[in-house]
């Protein structure tokens, strides 16, 4: 009799909850989703910055690495956007020589390149985040021999 008793409470309590879970369950597995893109975002975001990042250093030391006089400084540049791939039609790199010491012969290479990274999420909400431009500027040295 007792165990009878134990079984009856056992199944109305499970008849009374039924149900209960499935708004729960959607509201968390929604911001499981969100979460997820959200991260997947930053980590494309990450990795597009350092590419653009890594293409700008390898034109402007191109560009300070040229002994023949006076580097095409927009060639170079072009050729960075185009060794981004798909990105570079979304990015503009420009290269400047700049005199840091002040003796009137360019002395660095300045770098800048400006890219929108691809997106997962909406722009509005990478744009809350900072996710929505990439900004990198590079300044490298020319060597001279003296």
């Amino acid at each position: 009799m007792r165990r009878a008793r134990w079984t009856r409470w056992a199944c109305s309590a499970s008849d009374d909850d039924r149900g209960t879970g499935l708004i729960g369950s959607l509201l968390g597995i929604t911001v499981v989703i969100l979460f997820l893109s959200l991260s997947a975002q930053v980590l494309l975001g990450l990795y597009a910055t350092s590419t653009v990042r890594a293409t700008l250093a390898d034109a402007a030391s191109r560009a300070a690495s040229q002994r023949t006089g006076e580097p095409d400084l927009a060639e170079l540049a072009r050729q960075a956007q185009a060794s981004l791939g798909e990105m570079g039609e979304r990015t503009t790199v420009s290269l400047t020589l700049a005199d840091d010491d002040g003796d009137g012969a360019p002395d660095v290479v300045v770098g800048r390149a400006v890219s929108v990274p691809p997106h997962l999420v909406p722009r509005s909400m990478s744009g809350m985040l900072g996710l929505d431009r990439i900004d990198v500027s590079v300044r490298v040295r020319i060597e001279r021999v003296r």
